[in-house]
């Protein structure tokens, strides 16, 4: 037993057991900074093989594999019994490095129905804790998102219940951002509604080991941070810039042991639809998300430079061409081009105009959440994602 493990025992028995254990025990295996990295079971093959070869980076695995069926039973998507999972784990166990699964849904609807019924929350308890046990991982990653505000309190009975019968298990869990309410409905009327909430971040910090905020995917839900640059005419729909980040941990840092919190890194970037208007004034349209891989041959092809913007990101902008086979030449570092001529556009016809942005986070954009993670004080960084497709360059910095 380790002392996180006994600490945990001691909360749940009231017996202080783990002031029994020696502090080298947990000082062996695990690391002061904590980095975890989700692999997706889409890309399982390049995901494992990306992460075989830099193992010795992370403190945690989670193959994000498991979703939640309608009838509260498990889904394993990735045949984790299989290659190439087997070698992973047992590679990881061999460098006391966690594996942990993820148990995924984004249905509040089921999510409801499951944890407000007392007979399936408690099965849905004993299957995941059984399954634990059974199959010999170091815990499971809750990611239960989309939940209804009032499913708040059954998801807390949940997580108690899945606590207990864990034992030295791991119980980690992954809960969206929150955002200050005077910074994301600045300038705007503020709902009344807008204080309530689906998860309640105290009974989190009480009943998992390791909380992962996902702080990615922010686009404009800072709606001061977006003012800021507005005011600038700055293009800004990052991933997750920052200020934003430090801002969500302080924030929710007061219901939750910093000691816990894991800062979630996306890998992935957007790539948006813009219409500008004159002022100018940018409304952005999500079209989809992609790995570097997919941005860079776009901005070869049409001459650009990246550059890097204000919230630490790559990106640039272009007009898409008629022709996919007919590039069209921008000059070098172009990266603003075609959002300044479509501006101009639209301030010099009273209209608006449209083009695409690009914007990623690279492995300059990893290191500087690491080096906000350690500022801020709190245990680590958790990867989204690790399929081989991000920018490799990420594992020199985690090394």
């Amino acid at each position: 037993m380790n002392v996180s493990s006994g600490m945990k025992l001691a909360r749940v028995f009231g017996v202080a057991v783990f002031l029994l254990v020696p502090f080298a025990a947990d000082a062996a295996m695990y690391k002061p900074f904590e980095v975890s990295g989700w692999i997706p079971y889409w890309r399982a093959a390049t995901g494992t093989a990306d992460v075989l070869l830099n193992l010795g980076a992370l403190t945690e695995v989670n193959p994000f594999v498991y979703t939640l069926k309608s009838d509260g039973t498990l889904l394993d998507n990735g045949k984790l019994d299989e290659e190439p999972w087997l070698t992973l784990r047992a590679e990881a166990k061999k460098k006391n490095i966690r594996f942990i699964p993820t148990v995924m849904t984004s249905n509040g609807e089921l999510l409801h129905t499951l944890l407000s019924n007392t007979k399936t929350r408690i099965a849905l308890e004993d299957r995941i804790a059984d399954l634990v046990k059974e199959k010999g991982f170091d815990g499971i990653d809750i990611d239960f998102e989309g939940k209804k505000a009032a499913t708040k309190d059954y998801f807390s009975t949940f997580l108690k219940g899945l606590y207990m019968r864990m034992g030295e298990k791991w119980v980690m869990c992954t809960i969206e951002s929150r955002t200050p309410l005077e910074d994301r409905y600045h300038g705007v009327d503020t709902p009344p509604d807008a204080g309530i909430y689906a998860n309640d971040l105290k009974a989190i910090n009480k009943y998992c080991d390791r909380v992962r905020v996902m702080t990615y995917d922010q686009q404009g839900i800072d709606l001061k941070l977006a003012a800021q640059y507005a005011s600038s005419s700055a293009l800004y729909a990052p991933v997750g810039d920052p200020f934003w980040v430090e801002k969500v941990v302080k924030f929710m840092s007061k219901d939750i042991s910093k000691k816990k919190i894991m800062i979630g890194v996306p890998t992935y970037g957007y790539e948006y639809d813009v219409t500008v208007y004159a002022g100018p004034e940018y409304v952005y349209d999500v079209l989809w998300t992609f790995n570097p891989g997919y941005a860079l041959p776009i901005a070869a092809q049409y001459g650009i430079t990246p550059m890097r913007n204000m919230a630490g990101e790559m990106y640039f902008t272009y007009v898409p061409s008629a022709s996919s086979t007919t590039p069209v030449s921008l000059g070098g570092n172009s990266a603003q081009l075609a959002a300044a001529a479509a501006s101009l556009i639209a301030n010099s016809h009273n209209s608006n105009a449209t083009f695409r942005m690009v914007t990623w986070p690279d492995h300059i954009s990893v290191l500087g959440k690491v080096e906000l993670a350690k500022r801020l004080g709190v245990r680590g960084i958790s990867i989204f994602k690790l399929d081989g497709g991000q920018d490799p360059k990420i594992w020199i910095f985690l090394k």
